[in-house]
Protein backbone atom coordinates (compact mmCIF):
# COMPACT_ATOMS: atom_id res chain seq x y z
CA UNK A 1 0.00 0.00 0.00
CA UNK A 2 2.83 2.44 0.76
CA UNK A 3 4.32 1.32 -2.54
CA UNK A 4 1.30 2.29 -4.28
CA UNK A 5 0.92 5.72 -2.63
CA UNK A 6 4.66 6.62 -3.27
CA UNK A 7 3.83 5.76 -7.30
CA UNK A 8 1.01 7.70 -7.17
CA UNK A 9 2.39 11.04 -5.88
CA UNK A 10 5.50 10.44 -8.33
CA UNK A 11 3.05 10.19 -10.91
CA UNK A 12 1.21 13.62 -9.97
CA UNK A 13 4.67 15.23 -9.56
CA UNK A 14 5.74 14.18 -13.15
CA UNK A 15 2.38 15.41 -14.40
CA UNK A 16 2.86 19.02 -12.78
CA UNK A 17 6.60 19.29 -13.62
CA UNK A 18 5.59 18.03 -17.19
CA UNK A 19 3.13 20.96 -17.46
CA UNK A 20 6.17 23.15 -16.49
CA UNK A 21 8.26 21.62 -19.20
CA UNK A 22 5.51 22.56 -21.55
CA UNK A 23 6.17 26.17 -20.91
CA UNK A 24 9.98 26.24 -20.76
CA UNK A 25 9.73 24.15 -24.30
CA UNK A 26 7.06 27.34 -25.27
CA UNK A 27 8.62 30.29 -23.85
CA UNK A 28 12.18 29.18 -25.22
CA UNK A 29 10.79 29.02 -28.58
CA UNK A 30 9.46 32.80 -28.63
CA UNK A 31 13.27 33.88 -26.66
CA UNK A 32 15.08 31.81 -29.72
CA UNK A 33 12.52 33.55 -32.47
CA UNK A 34 14.65 36.27 -33.34
CA UNK A 35 18.16 34.64 -33.07
CA UNK A 36 16.69 31.47 -34.86
CA UNK A 37 18.22 31.17 -38.46
CA UNK A 38 14.93 29.69 -39.74
CA UNK A 39 11.71 31.01 -38.42
CA UNK A 40 10.07 29.39 -35.46
CA UNK A 41 5.98 28.70 -35.25
CA UNK A 42 5.26 30.08 -31.78
CA UNK A 43 1.65 30.53 -32.09
CA UNK A 44 2.14 33.36 -29.90
CA UNK A 45 3.31 37.07 -29.92
CA UNK A 46 6.08 38.69 -28.04
CA UNK A 47 8.48 37.88 -25.54
CA UNK A 48 7.45 36.84 -22.00
CA UNK A 49 11.13 35.29 -20.64
CA UNK A 50 12.42 31.98 -20.13
CA UNK A 51 10.62 30.74 -17.11
CA UNK A 52 9.09 33.82 -15.50
CA UNK A 53 5.52 34.88 -16.11
CA UNK A 54 2.51 33.48 -16.21
CA UNK A 55 0.85 30.88 -18.53
CA UNK A 56 -0.77 32.47 -21.40
CA UNK A 57 -2.75 31.20 -24.50
CA UNK A 58 -0.38 31.23 -27.43
CA UNK A 59 -3.41 32.40 -29.65
CA UNK A 60 -5.53 34.88 -27.64
CA UNK A 61 -3.22 35.62 -25.20
CA UNK A 62 -5.45 35.53 -22.36
CA UNK A 63 -3.72 34.82 -18.78
CA UNK A 64 -5.02 31.06 -17.97
CA UNK A 65 -6.32 30.49 -14.20
CA UNK A 66 -4.97 27.98 -12.12
CA UNK A 67 -8.28 25.62 -12.94
CA UNK A 68 -6.92 26.04 -17.23
CA UNK A 69 -3.60 24.31 -15.79
CA UNK A 70 -4.40 21.19 -14.13
CA UNK A 71 -2.47 18.59 -15.78
CA UNK A 72 -4.10 16.52 -18.55
CA UNK A 73 -7.73 16.80 -17.10
CA UNK A 74 -8.11 20.43 -18.18
CA UNK A 75 -6.94 19.68 -21.64
CA UNK A 76 -9.82 16.80 -21.55
CA UNK A 77 -12.62 19.10 -19.81
CA UNK A 78 -11.89 21.88 -21.88
CA UNK A 79 -11.97 19.02 -24.74
CA UNK A 80 -8.65 20.53 -26.47
CA UNK A 81 -10.11 24.28 -26.94
CA UNK A 82 -9.29 27.19 -25.41
CA UNK A 83 -11.77 28.30 -22.55
CA UNK A 84 -11.41 31.86 -23.83
CA UNK A 85 -11.16 31.82 -27.54
CA UNK A 86 -11.94 28.63 -28.79
CA UNK A 87 -8.98 27.76 -30.73
CA UNK A 88 -7.39 24.54 -30.58
CA UNK A 89 -5.08 23.21 -28.12
CA UNK A 90 -1.79 21.07 -29.18
CA UNK A 91 -1.74 17.63 -27.84
CA UNK A 92 1.99 18.14 -27.03
CA UNK A 93 0.80 19.27 -23.33
CA UNK A 94 -1.32 16.41 -22.46
CA UNK A 95 1.41 13.77 -23.99
CA UNK A 96 4.23 15.83 -22.44
CA UNK A 97 2.45 15.85 -18.72
CA UNK A 98 2.11 11.67 -19.11
CA UNK A 99 4.93 11.15 -20.71
CA UNK A 100 6.90 12.89 -18.05
CA UNK A 101 4.39 11.53 -15.07
CA UNK A 102 5.45 7.71 -16.45
CA UNK A 103 8.98 8.61 -17.06
CA UNK A 104 9.23 9.79 -13.66
CA UNK A 105 7.89 6.53 -12.03
CA UNK A 106 9.57 4.27 -14.57
CA UNK A 107 12.81 5.83 -13.26
CA UNK A 108 11.66 5.40 -9.49
CA UNK A 109 11.06 1.31 -10.14
CA UNK A 110 14.04 1.28 -12.13
CA UNK A 111 16.50 2.93 -9.07
CA UNK A 112 14.60 1.17 -6.63
CA UNK A 113 14.38 -2.21 -8.01
CA UNK A 114 15.20 -5.01 -5.33
CA UNK A 115 15.80 -2.20 -2.64
CA UNK A 116 13.48 -2.01 0.58
CA UNK A 117 12.37 1.66 2.13
CA UNK A 118 14.99 1.54 4.67
CA UNK A 119 17.63 0.97 2.22
CA UNK A 120 16.57 4.82 0.51
CA UNK A 121 19.33 6.90 1.87
CA UNK A 122 20.84 10.18 0.53
CA UNK A 123 22.76 8.55 -2.17
CA UNK A 124 19.71 6.89 -3.89
CA UNK A 125 17.81 10.35 -3.15
CA UNK A 126 20.33 11.99 -5.10
CA UNK A 127 20.94 9.93 -7.69
CA UNK A 128 17.09 9.77 -8.36
CA UNK A 129 16.96 13.69 -8.42
CA UNK A 130 20.31 13.51 -10.71
CA UNK A 131 18.27 11.61 -13.05
CA UNK A 132 14.71 13.14 -12.70
CA UNK A 133 16.36 16.46 -13.70
CA UNK A 134 18.46 14.51 -16.70
CA UNK A 135 15.25 12.99 -17.91
CA UNK A 136 13.47 16.68 -17.64
CA UNK A 137 16.22 17.96 -20.08
CA UNK A 138 15.74 14.86 -22.38
CA UNK A 139 11.99 15.76 -22.80
CA UNK A 140 12.35 19.46 -23.39
CA UNK A 141 15.70 18.64 -26.01
CA UNK A 142 13.46 15.62 -27.49
CA UNK A 143 10.24 18.23 -28.27
CA UNK A 144 12.46 21.16 -29.08
CA UNK A 145 14.73 19.70 -31.25
CA UNK A 146 11.55 17.34 -33.15
CA UNK A 147 10.14 20.81 -33.37
CA UNK A 148 12.43 23.49 -34.46
CA UNK A 149 15.82 21.10 -35.28
CA UNK A 150 17.59 22.75 -33.05
CA UNK A 151 18.95 21.75 -29.55
CA UNK A 152 19.22 25.05 -27.76
CA UNK A 153 22.57 25.89 -25.84
CA UNK A 154 20.53 27.01 -22.95
CA UNK A 155 19.25 23.64 -22.16
CA UNK A 156 22.10 21.39 -23.41
CA UNK A 157 24.93 23.17 -21.17
CA UNK A 158 23.55 23.16 -18.13
CA UNK A 159 22.74 19.56 -18.16
CA UNK A 160 25.87 18.97 -19.03
CA UNK A 161 27.22 21.11 -15.96
CA UNK A 162 25.35 18.93 -14.08
CA UNK A 163 25.95 15.79 -15.06
CA UNK A 164 29.76 17.31 -14.26
CA UNK A 165 28.62 18.26 -10.79
CA UNK A 166 27.04 14.70 -10.20
CA UNK A 167 30.11 12.84 -11.81
CA UNK A 168 32.32 14.48 -9.41
CA UNK A 169 29.97 14.46 -6.19
CA UNK A 170 29.90 10.90 -6.49
CA UNK A 171 32.94 9.69 -7.22
CA UNK A 172 34.28 12.46 -4.63
CA UNK A 173 35.97 9.51 -2.11
CA UNK A 174 37.65 8.07 -5.48
CA UNK A 175 39.00 11.41 -6.63
CA UNK A 176 42.49 11.18 -4.70
CA UNK A 177 43.38 7.64 -5.17
CA UNK A 178 43.96 5.20 -8.33
CA UNK A 179 40.61 4.37 -9.13
CA UNK A 180 39.72 7.71 -10.25
CA UNK A 181 41.36 6.72 -13.53
CA UNK A 182 38.81 3.50 -14.00
CA UNK A 183 35.85 6.28 -13.42
CA UNK A 184 37.54 8.23 -15.76
CA UNK A 185 37.48 5.85 -18.67
CA UNK A 186 34.19 4.78 -17.55
CA UNK A 187 32.24 8.18 -18.51
CA UNK A 188 34.57 11.16 -19.32
CA UNK A 189 36.70 9.19 -21.68
CA UNK A 190 33.52 8.06 -23.62
CA UNK A 191 31.68 11.27 -23.39
CA UNK A 192 34.56 13.15 -25.65
CA UNK A 193 35.22 10.26 -28.23
CA UNK A 194 31.61 9.86 -28.52
CA UNK A 195 31.19 13.76 -29.03
CA UNK A 196 34.56 13.63 -31.10
CA UNK A 197 33.01 10.98 -33.78
CA UNK A 198 30.14 13.38 -34.02
CA UNK A 199 32.10 16.42 -34.76
CA UNK A 200 33.84 14.23 -37.58
CA UNK A 201 30.54 13.12 -39.06
CA UNK A 202 29.89 16.81 -39.16
CA UNK A 203 33.24 18.09 -40.42
CA UNK A 204 33.12 15.62 -43.24
CA UNK A 205 29.37 16.50 -43.98
CA UNK A 206 29.60 20.04 -43.44
CA UNK A 207 27.26 20.10 -41.26
CA UNK A 208 24.98 18.89 -43.81
CA UNK A 209 24.12 15.35 -41.68
CA UNK A 210 24.35 16.71 -38.04
CA UNK A 211 24.41 19.97 -36.36
CA UNK A 212 27.39 20.75 -33.53
CA UNK A 213 23.98 20.83 -31.04
CA UNK A 214 24.00 16.44 -31.77
CA UNK A 215 27.45 16.69 -31.27
CA UNK A 216 27.42 18.32 -27.84
CA UNK A 217 24.34 16.22 -26.90
CA UNK A 218 26.88 12.85 -27.75
CA UNK A 219 29.02 14.52 -24.96
CA UNK A 220 25.92 14.11 -22.90
CA UNK A 221 25.02 11.20 -23.32
CA UNK A 222 28.44 9.66 -22.78
CA UNK A 223 28.27 11.40 -19.33
CA UNK A 224 25.02 9.80 -18.75
CA UNK A 225 25.51 6.11 -19.80
CA UNK A 226 29.06 5.33 -19.58
CA UNK A 227 30.79 2.78 -20.89
CA UNK A 228 29.65 0.32 -22.62
CA UNK A 229 26.36 1.33 -23.17
CA UNK A 230 27.37 4.99 -24.43
CA UNK A 231 28.14 2.23 -27.39
CA UNK A 232 24.31 0.76 -27.41
CA UNK A 233 22.92 4.08 -26.82
CA UNK A 234 24.69 5.29 -29.83
CA UNK A 235 23.41 1.65 -32.15
CA UNK A 236 20.58 2.24 -31.10
CA UNK A 237 19.81 5.90 -31.65
CA UNK A 238 21.20 5.49 -35.49
CA UNK A 239 19.23 2.57 -35.80
CA UNK A 240 15.84 4.02 -34.71
CA UNK A 241 16.67 6.93 -37.50
CA UNK A 242 17.39 4.78 -40.28
CA UNK A 243 13.77 3.27 -39.64
CA UNK A 244 11.86 5.63 -39.08
CA UNK A 245 13.59 7.62 -41.47
CA UNK A 246 12.97 4.60 -44.48
CA UNK A 247 9.55 4.35 -42.79
CA UNK A 248 9.13 8.14 -44.30
CA UNK A 249 10.67 7.62 -47.59
CA UNK A 250 8.42 4.64 -48.22
CA UNK A 251 5.46 6.63 -47.03
CA UNK A 252 6.89 9.73 -49.46
CA UNK A 253 6.81 12.21 -46.66
CA UNK A 254 10.80 12.63 -46.85
CA UNK A 255 13.66 12.27 -49.26
CA UNK A 256 16.83 11.13 -49.34
CA UNK A 257 17.69 14.69 -49.40
CA UNK A 258 15.62 15.81 -46.40
CA UNK A 259 16.18 16.79 -43.25
CA UNK A 260 15.76 15.19 -40.14
CA UNK A 261 16.40 15.59 -36.57
CA UNK A 262 18.49 13.52 -34.95
CA UNK A 263 18.51 14.51 -30.94
CA UNK A 264 14.76 12.32 -30.84
CA UNK A 265 16.95 9.12 -31.32
CA UNK A 266 19.96 10.39 -29.53
CA UNK A 267 17.27 10.38 -26.58
CA UNK A 268 15.50 7.33 -27.17
CA UNK A 269 18.73 5.75 -27.61
CA UNK A 270 19.56 6.90 -24.29
CA UNK A 271 16.81 5.94 -22.23
CA UNK A 272 16.62 2.32 -23.89
CA UNK A 273 20.68 2.11 -23.03
CA UNK A 274 20.07 3.49 -19.59
CA UNK A 275 17.05 1.17 -18.43
CA UNK A 276 17.43 -1.90 -21.12
CA UNK A 277 21.61 -1.55 -21.64
CA UNK A 278 22.86 -4.86 -19.51
CA UNK A 279 19.86 -7.30 -20.32
CA UNK A 280 20.45 -6.13 -24.37
CA UNK A 281 24.24 -6.48 -24.32
CA UNK A 282 23.50 -9.80 -22.11
CA UNK A 283 21.04 -11.08 -24.70
CA UNK A 284 23.52 -9.72 -27.69
CA UNK A 285 26.33 -11.29 -26.01
CA UNK A 286 23.97 -15.07 -25.96
CA UNK A 287 23.51 -15.18 -29.61
CA UNK A 288 26.87 -14.90 -30.23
Amino acid sequence: MVNLFIYIFIFLFGLCIGSFLNCIIYRLSIEMAEDSPRPLSTGGEGNRGFVAGHSYCPHCQHILKPKDLIPVLSYMFLKGKCRYCGKSISIQYPLIELATGLLFVFLFWHLSFGLDLERFGIIWILNFIFYLIIACFLIIIFVYDFKHYIIPDKVIYPAIIISFIYFFINNWNFMFSAQIISKFSNFIFPAILASGFFLLIVLASRGLWMGMGDVKFAFLMGLILGYPNILLGLFLSFSFGAIIGMILILRRKKTLKSEMPFAPFLVLGTFFAFFWGDKIMNWYLNLI
